[in-house]
């Protein structure tokens, strides 16, 4: 039975985009599977104290070279295209990540995801513009009106807000963050180490 990892994310980190690109073909070789886990990412780097990193290192031109290589060494490795930086960046992703969760209790999460990271990722569109996000949702032939309702919902804002709590007590701090039970690795460039420990 394949194993289960634990895939803590948001849209609005890029590094996120990469390894939701790169899980299909993981996933295909069926020894692992990956469990989506929504979270706000505001919402960690608050509890934590952390910041993005083009605010940590944005004045460090050799570190954004080099984090660009990194990317650009990842999607060699993974056969991704496509990736383009959004110009609205940073996108606020309340209302996405509230919709993450409101999919996942109307069963349509898988096609939601692939939509999200479509549009903020390949098509640079402003998804914290209530029409966007709706018009986005209505071209993947999503329930846009059914979505739009259930972000309101108390319940679903608890959720979100639930999870984000659960992934900081579990010492997550940013994203993309991996967990195996209780062992837990943080970004991209992990993603080859956890699939080897989940296979081990």
């Amino acid at each position: 039975m394949p194993r289960e990892i634990e895939f803590v994310f948001d849209f609005g980190g890029p590094n996120s985009w990469f390894v939701h690109r790169a899980i299909p073909a993981i996933e295909a070789a069926g020894k692992v599977t990956f469990r989506y886990v929504p979270v706000l990412l505001g919402g960690l780097f608050k509890a934590t104290g952390n910041k993005p990193p083009m605010m940590v290192y944005g004045h460090v031109p050799a570190k954004v070279n080099y984090d660009r290589l990194e990317m650009d060494r990842f999607m060699a490795r993974h056969a991704i295209t496509g990736f383009q930086f959004n110009p609205h960046f940073p996108v606020n992703t309340l209302l996405a990540m509230r919709g993450a969760v409101a999919a996942e209790q109307l069963g349509c999460a898988p096609a939601y995801r692939e939509a999200m990271y479509t549009a903020l990722w390949q098509d640079g569109l402003k998804l914290d513009d209530p029409e966007v996000w709706a018009e986005v949702l209505t071209k993947a032939g999503l329930d846009a009106a059914a979505l739009g309702a259930l972000v309101q919902d108390e319940a679903v804002k608890a959720a979100l807000a639930q999870s984000t709590e659960r992934a900081v007590e579990r010492g997550a701090f940013g994203v993309p963050t991996f967990f195996i039970g209780d062992e837990m690795w943080f970004g991209k460039d992990r993603l080859r180490d956890v699939v080897e420990a989940a296979t081990a």
